[in-house]
């Protein structure tokens, strides 16, 4: 089967798998079966699962130290993780195997490495879930990101379709008035670029908007609707997979239809997911464990789809403050808990930092233009986050502009203090 007809098929097949109207039930049945083809055929593929039982419960539960202290384990190339690095910084191949890399947020850098195949069906579905009707209407797409993927280079192959990559780390000035002259009918950035952009470029007018590789807070969501006139989307897309788009109705839908999602309970309410990519065929990924926090949903949605949906992903497992109480409990305070207690305290609030330095301090950081009671009223609400909890950190606030840092990730909420250093 050749590039085009890869990604026609997977086009094709996505949008009837996930079509309106199917019943939840049809589905999960389809996706057990999915499921249980890949455990059979392909999970037995690479070292770390030869011999395993093909059933999903029995199988160890993996996240990134895991895979990346053995790498030629989990892919059937055997590429080592000395030899993927290698292939990052130079041509980005290794045959006609891509090699790609995480931007390290957390400061760990995980690789992958995808065959020409799964390129295709890649393309395919994203394009089905963000751009269904590009045979009718086509697309100029303009992915604004860090780093750039070979995932998105098959997709110019098409008259129909163009996509162009901006580099972030090139500085604003080098890619805005490319971006500009471009006229992208889609754009795909993180969500502090899309409320750059909402602030500074007039002449940019894209149909459809989607933010992603950042938490997405409602005060950017809010600027950035306002300028472009959009409903904006998200894309949850990681190292490790596609595994969230938003519909036409703008909520956000699981990838159910690549990836089998277990969910662990964290906080209130709170989950973080083990995803099964059963789509994956060169380097195998089962029961991963995510550094993420979700709020699904239990709510069905308008747009009729069988996956399920999120509400919210609320930002990183490593940003969770966590405390262990005097009386020997063990607290977690979330993310959305404390950025939404500081933006509910006064709505000039248009962006902050909140910055957990040593085990008994926080440091709350708004602009200086700010006026003194209402950042006073913002540290009083994050002081009662914790009071009300029996906590009682030093809450530190400081002034500071917030500088606009295209090549570097957005962490309103960010944990510094590492596990050791707690008492």
């Amino acid at each position: 089967m050749t590039g085009r007809l890869r990604i026609a098929s997977a086009f094709a097949q996505t949008l009837w798998t996930c079509r309106g109207g199917r019943s939840r039930a049809a589905f999960e049945r389809w996706q057990a079966a999915a499921l249980q083809h890949w455990l059979e055929r392909d999970l037995p593929g690479v070292d770390f699962y030869r011999g395993a039982t093909p059933r999903l419960e029995m199988l160890p539960i993996i996240d990134k130290t895991t895979v990346m202290a053995d790498f030629a384990a989990f892919n059937r190339g055997r590429i080592t993780a000395e030899e993927g690095w290698r292939a990052v910084e130079t041509t980005g191949r290794i045959g006609d195997v891509s090699v790609g890399a995480s931007t390290g947020t957390s400061g760990n850098r995980a690789l992958y490495a995808v065959n020409a195949s799964e390129q295709d069906r890649w393309l395919g579905t994203i394009l089905a879930k963000t751009a269904p009707r590009f045979l009718i209407e086509p697309e100029r797409v303009a992915v604004v990101l860090p780093q750039n993927s070979a995932l998105y280079d098959g997709a110019n192959r098409s008259r129909l379709l163009r996509l162009k990559f901006f580099d972030l780390r090139q500085g604003v000035e080098s890619w805005q008035p490319a971006l500009e002259s471009f006229a992208p009918t889609t754009i795909v950035a993180p969500p502090r670029v899309l409320g750059h952009l909402a602030k500074h470029s007039e002449r940019l007018k894209p149909r459809r908007l989607f933010a992603g590789a950042e938490t997405l807070d409602p005060v950017d969501r809010t600027i950035i609707e306002a300028r472009f006139g959009r409903k904006l989307g998200q894309i949850y897309m990681a190292t490790e997979g596609l595994f969230a788009v938003s519909c036409a109705q703008g909520r956000l839908h699981l990838a159910e239809d690549a990836n089998v999602f277990e969910f662990e309970p964290v906080a209130g309410g709170l989950v973080a997911p083990r995803v099964t990519g059963f789509r994956r065929q060169f380097q195998i990924m089962a029961r991963y464990r995510m550094n993420d926090l979700l709020r699904l949903s239990d709510r069905p949605c308008a747009c009729g789809s069988p996956l399920r949906a999120v509400d919210e992903i609320v930002g990183r497992l490593d940003d969770t403050f966590v405390f262990d109480r005097i009386d020997g409990v063990r607290l977690l305070v979330t993310p959305d808990v404390m950025r939404n207690a500081v933006l509910a305290a006064a709505r000039t609030i248009t962006d902050f930092r909140i910055l957990r330095e040593d085990p008994e301090t926080i440091v709350l950081v708004l602009e200086p233009k700010l006026a003194d009671e209402n950042a006073k009223a913002a540290q009083h609400a994050l002081s009662q986050v914790f009071s009300q909890r029996d906590l009682s950190p030093t809450i530190v606030l400081r002034r500071e502009a917030m500088v606009f840092e295209p090549h570097r990730k957005l962490r309103r909420v960010e944990n510094r203090c590492r596990p050791e250093d707690r008492p």
